[in-house]
């Protein structure tokens, strides 16, 4: 479902594809971290570190973490 017009479509489009390629990578880079930090937040406090990677990974990718 999409409730954005085709013209608004192609602005956004364009303006995204206006930047360049290092500007594009860090906004995906910055909205991947922010992701995280949303994910993060959720978890129950007490967790290790190591416990909090493991719950990240699984949150991100949908699969436990390889041994």
């Amino acid at each position: 479902m999409t409730d954005t017009s085709p013209e608004i479509e192609k602005l956004v489009r364009d303006r995204l594809m206006a930047r360049s390629g290092e500007e594009r990578l860090l906004m995906g880079s910055q909205m991947f971290d922010s992701a995280c930090d949303i994910v993060r937040a959720s978890f129950p406090s007490g967790l290790s570190a190591l416990e909090k990677k493991q719950r990240l990974f699984v949150r991100l990718y949908g699969i436990p973490l390889p041994r």
